[in-house]
């Protein structure tokens, strides 16, 4: 079981938009592009890019994909911070 996982997230307000996300992703879009274009998040400067992060840091939601969602796909979530899209990098 990894204890560690490395993702990407994008924030957004809006349900449509966080889907919006994810179909221009589909169509071939860079994540870290979108990222800078319409994430909240202040990691959005950086791409969306959380780094290293240990089970347990997240809110549940967030914690449960980035531990048990498919590497590489970009998921959509739901927490309290508004919608994410979520694409995990690898996990330790």
């Amino acid at each position: 079981m990894a204890n560690t996982a490395h993702a990407l997230h994008i924030l957004v307000k809006h349900k449509e938009i966080a889907e919006d996300i994810i179909k221009q992703l589909g169509k071939g879009a860079k994540f870290q592009t979108l990222a800078k274009k319409y994430s909240s998040c202040p990691s959005g400067k950086k791409g969306g890019d959380l780094g290293e992060f240990g089970r347990g840091q997240m809110v549940p939601q967030f914690d449960k994909v980035a531990f048990k969602g498919a590497i590489l796909e970009p998921h959509l979530v739901k927490t309290k911070f508004g919608w994410h899209v979520i694409k995990v990098l690898y996990r330790t």
